[in-house]
């Protein structure tokens, strides 16, 4: 492989770890996500179990997620709409990165 295409492919890489970062790194998606892993959640539970998180922030987080296929809404027409929240197969697959995440963090951060 020439050197051009060997720079185009790292540069591609690159792009991609960014997008990942650029997305995960936002305050707020981890917890949203590790919340997610647990199965699918309503959002008042969501809520819940972030309660330093503002409304407004947390439906905007949710709705990223979605846009980047993460997670998807589901509405049940029940007597009374109910609404959930769970993680697609590449959300789950965020599961052992989360692991890998929470291992750093407790062996480098003080």
């Amino acid at each position: 492989m020439n050197e051009e295409l060997m720079d185009k492919a790292t540069s591609q890489k690159c792009t991609q770890v960014e997008h990942v970062f650029s997305i995960l790194d936002k305050k707020w998606m981890g917890l949203i996500v590790e919340v997610l892993l647990e199965g699918p959640q309503r959002y008042k539970d969501i809520a819940a179990k972030i309660p330093t998180i503002s409304d407004r922030i947390l439906v905007e987080r949710l709705k990223e997620l979605a846009d980047n296929d993460i997670l998807v809404r589901d509405v049940y027409p029940d007597s009374q709409v109910r609404v959930e929240y769970s993680l697609t197969e590449k959300g789950y697959s965020l599961k052992n990165v989360m692991s890998e995440v929470h291992i750093w963090a407790d062996k480098w951060m003080d």
